[in-house]
């Protein structure tokens, strides 16, 4: 007769919330480190490929090529926006003094106030998809639910219909939205540092406009400003729509506990090291919303661990191609704007 013996885990396993469990699996595979000579040398990379980018519009010049150093220059901003939202989730640095000081660098480098985007992010990150709660879900241009639809108004209301075949047209006025939600964020007067964000910001737009308009004629200066705008809020938007669009809604009084609703409202974005470099670790939104503090190379390793707890508790643990990332979120548009449809909308 063979007898079996029953294996338990160990106390430190089974005791705590499902979260701290969690924590405590990461901790134990040293993900929470930081990871100084992997952001010395991106933060090198793209403080290069920055400064390279502009070296290279005043050696083009006066030429229409120019539009391609535009094009490539919106994906350095993209990956300075990454760098600046790094800083800010002190996954760079350890202290709170430096993770803000090189957060304004990176945003002043893009025309960005770096106080109202904290902001808004961490209330985004409180409570991720909640339709009353999220800063993502207001809807100030887009309708993100049924719901919003039946009460929409003004412009909401005329886009919402369609808004799923508009989405990525608009994205094209992304980059735009930043500067100007970033100005206007300047009247707020509970954000801590306004003067300093307006400071850096008007110094942007400044050296920004002399340096385009003296280089080039006024026209190019014009076309180079659409393209490079345009497209920097084309990869600012697709960065981010993936990763709770189409995912479910929260309202209300649903507030599951803190593993929850940070897992179902996420969806991760398969892909190998070049989606983690072109999405700047975004791609692992889960893990990433779960731990926001941790370096983003650690993120992939970190999928395993949580992947698999989240299969153990019976939590929905949502991963897709990128390709399908966009058509889930389109669709869960679409669906928003149904009421719309149904209804006369008038001019």
């Amino acid at each position: 007769m063979t007898t079996h013996s029953i294996v338990h885990p160990p106390p430190s396993e089974r005791s705590g919330s499902d979260f701290a469990r969690l924590s405590r699996k990461i901790a134990d595979a040293g993900l929470m480190g930081r990871r100084p000579g992997y952001y010395a040398l991106r933060i090198t990379v793209v403080a290069g490929l920055y400064v390279g980018g502009w070296a290279t519009v005043a050696l083009v010049g006066d030429s229409w090529w120019t539009l391609t150093v535009a094009a490539f220059l919106a994906i350095v901003f993209g990956q300075v926006a990454l760098l600046a939202h790094d800083a800010a989730h002190r996954q760079v640095f350890r202290r709170r003094r430096a993770s803000e000081v090189s957060g304004r660098i990176a945003g002043a480098g893009i025309g960005m106030g770096y106080g109202w985007w904290q902001d808004k992010h961490t209330r985004h990150h409180a409570n991720p998809n909640h339709e009353d709660l999220d800063p993502d879900l207001d809807p100030d241009l887009l309708i993100w639910s049924q719901d919003q639809a039946r009460v929409a108004t003004g412009l909401p209301r005329v886009i919402g219909r369609w808004q799923a075949f508009l989405f990525f047209p608009l994205l094209t006025l992304e980059g735009f939205n930043l500067h100007v939600s970033s100005v206007r964020s300047l009247a707020n007067r509970s954000l801590k540092h306004r003067a300093l964000d307006g400071v850096l910001l008007f110094a942007h737009f400044a050296v920004y406009l002399t340096v385009l308009f003296w280089l080039l004629p006024l026209g190019m200066a014009i076309a180079f400003l659409a393209v490079h705008q345009c497209l920097f809020g084309v990869y600012l938007g697709s960065l981010f729509a993936p990763n709770h669009k189409g995912m479910p809604i929260l309202k209300g009084e649903d507030r599951p506990d803190f593993l929850r609703r940070q897992v179902l409202t996420s969806r991760n974005v398969r892909g190998g090291r070049l989606t983690d470099i072109a999405l700047g670790g975004l791609n692992h939104q889960i893990e990433h919303h779960l731990f926001p503090s941790m370096p983003s190379p650690n993120l992939r390793r970190a999928r395993t661990i949580v992947r698999r707890h989240c299969e153990d508790l019976g939590v929905d643990y949502v991963e897709t191609g990128l390709i399908t990332s966009y058509r889930l979120a389109l669709v869960s548009l679409h669906q928003a704007g149904a009421p719309l449809r149904k209804t006369r909308v008038p001019a």
